[in-house]
């Protein structure tokens, strides 16, 4: 399932920042963009309502609504390497590569297997901004937004995350931060959620999607795609060490882990220059053969 427009586009947009080693910009078209007064307005709203009767209410839909889009989404959708996290106790901060709108949904998928009701998604703040059915998801959904905003990142955040944590609560963090459509190579991440998971001392569940291609079409120019996503080995902060030696170490062993769980699935080295085969699903020149 596809959202957005203008895909050609945002596949161009991909192409250049990948040539570039522009790995973290962003490559949408038609993002919110939201002044400094916008953001904050957002960030105090959440703040304001979320422990609101109207907002757990809404939050209770949302939810329904996401459970029932996980199960539409990844009806064949596999896992590998529960292995990995058996006898995993406690809360944990799950990443993963970021290349869809729904791509949350495989992770919830997985979150479900292992019994969870639940499962916490860290996201920009301009995607509360965005309108209609995925809007009502992204302010209630679970959403626990970012924001260019110093104040709320080093206490608010912090305090959220901390709360949720201690719940035994999982919680997806995208460290490649920005969204590239269908982009199938793992990408440079940032240190973000190593940083709060050695600072709040709980384990990386690090997870990569692998994207097959299915015979069936989707919208024009694309095949539909199905999901695998890969348990690989969960990384521990080390107490011997500092937040941010633990930072360091834990994202660095984490794109490792990413990068080789990638050569795996598609059988050839990560590379970074662009082919049309790393947008799953895209046709390509192929489709150009056929309307030609």
């Amino acid at each position: 399932m596809i959202i957005g427009d203008n895909r050609e586009l945002v596949i161009e947009n991909i192409s250049t920042a990948a040539e570039n080693g522009d790995f973290h910009v962003k490559v949408e078209v038609n993002d919110p963009v939201l002044t400094h007064e916008e953001s904050t307005r957002i960030i105090e709203t959440y703040l304001d309502k979320s422990d609101t009767l109207t907002f757990k209410a809404k939050s209770f839909v949302a939810r329904k609504i996401a459970n029932l889009l996980t199960h539409t989404l990844n009806r064949d959708t596999e896992i590998t390497g529960l292995e990995n996290i058996e006898g995993l106790t406690g809360g944990a901060i799950i990443t993963s590569n970021h290349f869809s709108p729904l791509d949350n949904t495989a992770v919830r998928f997985l979150t479900r297997k292992l019994g969870k009701k639940r499962i916490n998604i860290v996201s920009q703040e301009t995607n509360l901004a965005m309108p209609g059915i995925v809007g009502f998801l992204m302010n209630y959904a679970d959403i626990i937004p970012i924001a260019d905003n110093k104040r709320y990142m080093q206490r608010d955040f912090v305090s959220i995350l901390s709360d949720l944590l201690q719940n035994d609560e999982y919680v997806l963090i995208y460290p490649e931060q920005e969204m590239w459509f269908n982009y199938r190579k793992p990408r440079p991440l940032k240190r973000g959620a190593y940083y709060y998971a050695a600072k709040l001392g709980v384990p990386v569940v690090s997870c990569f999607v692998e994207m097959q291609n299915l015979p069936e079409k989707d919208v024009d120019g694309f095949y539909k795609v199905k999901f695998v996503v890969h348990i690989l080995p969960t990384i521990y902060p080390d107490p011997e060490k500092t937040v941010k030696e633990n930072s360091i170490i834990m994202c660095q062993q984490d794109y490792e882990q990413k990068k080789q769980a990638y050569e795996k699935a598609y059988g050839k080295p990560l590379v970074y220059t662009f082919e049309e085969d790393d947008i799953a699903g895209w046709m390509g020149s192929e489709a150009q053969k056929h309307t030609a």
